[in-house]
């Protein structure tokens, strides 16, 4: 079958050998409702409500908003996140993150000048590996 020209079209395939390579970028201005899940890494620049989880790396840009519970491997936070941080490796808060909620990570890095309102725990063993989570969280 040809959509343009004589080219045929070819049946996409699902490569998950490169799912940790995958970049998703959520653009300024654009709005998401509902759970956002991402094999690759994920920089948000908009909004999501919802909740967020990303089995390599998440970026939350200057401007941005997670209204939800965020789980990611690593986490580098400049915008605002209202919900519970579960972060497995490393959670960066940048000098303009905004962090309403409460935060379970391996190792935390605060810039000066980044706000964080909640409870947190950090250490070994604190955030269950990605792989080993199913749907629901402890």
């Amino acid at each position: 079958m040809a959509i343009f020209g004589n080219k045929p079209v070819e049946k996409a395939t699902e490569d998950t050998s490169l799912s940790g390579n995958i970049n998703n970028i959520i653009a300024k201005g654009t709005s998401i409702t509902g759970d956002f899940e991402a094999a690759g890494n994920i920089r948000f620049d908009g909004k999501i409500k919802g909740n967020v989880r990303c089995k390599s790396k998440l970026v939350t840009g200057k401007g941005s908003l997670v209204d939800g519970n965020v789980y990611a491997q690593n986490a580098e936070v400049e915008g605002e996140i209202v919900g519970t941080i579960d972060v497995v490796e490393m959670l960066i808060l940048k000098s303009s993150a905004v962090v309403q909620g409460d935060i379970r990570t391996t190792k935390l890095v605060v810039e000066a000048g980044a706000k964080f309102n909640g409870t947190c725990k950090m250490g070994e063993n604190i955030v269950k590996p990605i792989e080993n989570v199913g749907t629901t969280q402890a």
